[in-house]
């Protein structure tokens, strides 16, 4: 089958890791896959093209208003795909009525000019089916497709067993003792609580980073529009001495990862009550790191299965912490079970096959 991707692809932020597995694996897999637009240097390893033709299918993977094509693009791309072959993957839950979960939301008016009704209606003039990357959708009209998944292949460092991992982990002089990967958006009230829940012990631990955008200080657009979900505390950072640094790309999260002893899974306020799973929901495995998943138990269980109830967050994090270095093996063990439920149930093959699968079902 050829797909052709239809979204504004950045190297540090959204889908790209996402769009770059489904096109490693399009040729073993006998499909062709390709980005709709002229071709870039800057990301090697993804194929581009305006010959919209050529496809047998239009995918528009939305987060913004700027993923969807300025014209003539895109009505070229609305003149050559009947409708009934066009597809959008709603990465941030848009095709809903308006939620609001503490300063998150799902229609940006104050940012993008659009209102809830505003999203819907597009979705439903552009596209026939409209899917999200969440178990159980809210709406009827939409189904489900996770979209993200997991790169078994990827996996940093394969260590031999659950005690090997440990020793490595316990003697390896990491770089830092906590690193998270990810802009400063709908995030700093989770992220907060977790740095004032380590405060106790934080003379105990090394080096703390945040990697991506505005975690240095609460942007310009932000206090004139009175948008309040990037908000941040350069007093608290300074104070617990956590560093900020620049985005990372797509290619070096893994790694980056892997240089620190732990590193959270948040997920938006948002994306917790729609149960909207990222990239990061899988990608964070990968690295030779002790993830820390900060997630809803049921949501948890359900994506990584019951095995990752070691790595869930407990009350009193700082001593969680504390047991995991005392006792490093027993979170190895469910890293590794997660590992092989993820390879199992959530891998990057079985999620391309399941699109085409989806794909093919209402053109039998």
């Amino acid at each position: 089958m050829n797909l052709l991707f239809v979204s504004t692809l950045s190297r540090a932020a959204r889908a790209i890791n996402t769009i770059a597995q489904y096109s490693r694996l399009a040729n073993e897999l006998g499909h062709d896959i390709a980005v709709f637009g002229e071709q870039r240097s800057d990301f090697p390893g993804i194929r581009f093209s305006l010959d919209v033709s050529a496809f047998d299918f239009a995918i528009f993977v939305i987060y913004t208003t700027s993923d969807f094509p300025d014209l003539p693009y895109l009505a070229n791309l609305l003149d050559s795909t009947p409708k009934n072959r066009r597809v959008i993957i709603d990465c941030t839950g848009r095709y809903n009525e308006t939620i609001r979960v503490d300063h998150d939301f799902n229609h940006l008016e104050k940012m993008d000019g659009h209102q809830g009704w505003e999203w819907i209606e597009a979705f439903q003039s552009v596209a026939d089916r409209i899917l999200q990357p969440a178990l159980t959708p809210r709406r009827d009209d939409v189904q489900s497709f996770l979209f993200h998944g997991y790169e078994p292949d990827g996996v940093v460092r394969r260590p031999g067993s659950a005690a090997e991992a440990a020793r490595h982990w316990s003697h390896e002089a990491k770089r830092y003792s906590i690193v998270y990967v990810g802009h400063n958006w709908q995030r700093w009230s989770q992220l907060r609580r977790f740095l004032e829940a380590i405060d106790p012990i934080r003379d105990r631990l090394g080096p703390i980073a945040l990697f991506g955008n505005e975690w240095d200080r609460r942007p310009d657009w932000a206090v004139q529009l009175g948008i309040q979900g990037v908000d941040v505390d350069p007093e608290l950072l300074d104070r617990l001495k956590v560093q900020t640094s620049h985005p990372i790309p797509y290619t070096e999260f893994k790694h980056i990862l892997s240089e620190a002893q732990f590193s959270p899974i948040f997920h938006r306020p948002l994306f917790n009550e729609l149960g909207l799973v990222t990239n990061r929901t899988f990608e964070t495995f990968l690295a030779d790191t002790i993830p820390l998943v900060m997630l809803p138990e049921p949501f948890a269980t359900s994506i990584y299965g019951p095995n990752v109830r070691p790595l869930l967050p407990e009350t009193d994090i700082a001593k969680q912490l504390e047991r995991i270095h005392l006792d490093p093996e027993r979170y190895w063990e469910a890293i590794s079970l997660v590992r092989e439920h993820l390879a199992a149930h959530h891998s990057y093959r079985r999620r391309l096959t399941e699109l085409v699968t989806l794909l093919e079902s209402k053109h039998v």
